[in-house]
């Protein structure tokens, strides 16, 4: 029995050294091998969409669906289009980039097969509520041409193709594609604020008030200009507000002028010291708030003017309320200006685009 026991622990101990040589030589060869190569695929540096530039030359039509919207761009005989919005022209540069990267996408590695890790890479079918966006581009004929599902994550791009299960990880890039109202062309006027020198606010029952200033003055410079230039303004901050609104303009939307349903609410006219002369109509409509613009031409101004009013004429542009209200939150919102002879402050309550309401007649 001693014998026989005495062979059965030489056993296990030479059982248990095989496998911790084993352990080594393993660990050995990781460190000359190193870790196993990341998955590939025979796709890796094929074009995703392969002979797209035909599609792409044919396109009709480009539709976008994600799981809360869908919006298409449409080509016109006068450029692409955003369906809508009754034909208002959308970013060139925002087509150009979509157009190319779909052009020059490629495959890189292969990533998951499990459909319940879509969304984690932005791959999830935004036809059953996922996070992806479904990219279509539509022939002449009204088919589809080419398509894919696409997601972001970090600083990676992903596709599979619809129906596919099958997520890769690509090379390229793409616009994002999670709003429409992002392909919209709504950077319509650039003035810079050194530029403006003058502005006249008007309510709508024709009570005005007129602000300047000299070249090179600053923000905080505007003072009441004839027949009040004798007043002096009681706190200056507040001016800066209303007489620079135009300078900050960062439409959110457009619709046609046509369907405002409500009568302006005043005018807000800029002027700038090379001549050029802007007239905003403001609105206040059930769905928000709404600007008409139209530029008067003068000078030098004149082909910044035509500019502007080749692509705001016939269009409201909606705004937020901070543009509306334009608040200076250190001076509150009202213009306070004593006259000549210490009376009593003539006061006006101004917002951004030249709502005012009088609460002094003095000044009329």
């Amino acid at each position: 029995m001693t014998a026989l026991r005495n062979q059965q622990r030489t056993f296990r101990v030479r059982t248990m050294a095989a496998m911790a040589g084993g352990l080594v030589l393993a660990a050995i060869a990781s460190q000359f091998i190193g870790a196993a190569p990341p998955p590939r695929s025979d796709l890796q540096g094929a074009p995703v969409l392969p002979g797209f530039a035909e599609v792409r030359a044919q396109a009709s039509e480009i539709r976008v669906t994600l799981a809360d919207e869908t919006y298409t761009l449409f080509a016109t005989p006068s450029g692409w289009r955003l369906s809508g919005t009754d034909g208002y022209p959308i970013r060139v540069d925002r087509l150009s980039e979509l157009a190319d990267g779909l052009e020059t996408l490629t495959w890189d590695a292969p990533r998951t097969r499990d459909p319940g890790k879509m969304n984690a890479i932005g791959l999830g079918d935004p036809r059953e509520g996922g996070n992806g966006a479904l990219v279509e581009v539509i022939g002449p004929g009204g088919e589809v041409e080419a398509s894919l599902v696409t997601g972001r994550k970090d600083e990676h791009i992903y596709v599979r193709r619809p129906g596919e299960m099958q997520a890769y990880r690509v090379t390229g890039s793409l616009p994002p594609l999670y709003s429409a109202e992002a392909w919209l062309d709504l950077d319509i006027i650039d003035i810079n604020a050194d530029a403006v020198s003058a502005v006249r606010l008007t309510d709508a029952t024709g009570a005005s008030l007129y602000l300047e200033r000299a070249i090179g003055s600053s923000d905080r410079a505007f003072v009441p200009a004839p027949p009040y230039q004798e007043y002096q303004l009681v706190n200056r901050l507040v001016t800066t507000g209303p007489a620079l609104a135009l300078t900050r303009l960062q439409p959110l939307g457009v619709r046609p002028a046509s369907t405002l349903r409500t009568r302006p609410v005043g005018t807000h006219i800029t002027q700038t010291h090379d001549g050029l002369e802007v007239e905003v109509r403001p609105y206040q409509e059930a769905e928000g708030f709404y600007i008409t613009l139209r530029a008067i031409e003068a000078g030098e101004g004149a082909h910044r003017g035509a500019a502007i009013n080749e692509r705001a004429n016939g269009w409201a542009f909606q705004i937020s309320q901070i543009d509306w209200m334009q608040p200076d939150s250190q001076a509150g919102s009202s213009i306070s200006a004593r006259p000549p002879s210490q009376g009593p402050i003539c006061r006006a309550d101004v917002t951004g685009f030249g709502i005012l309401v009088w609460l002094s007649s003095s000044l009329r």
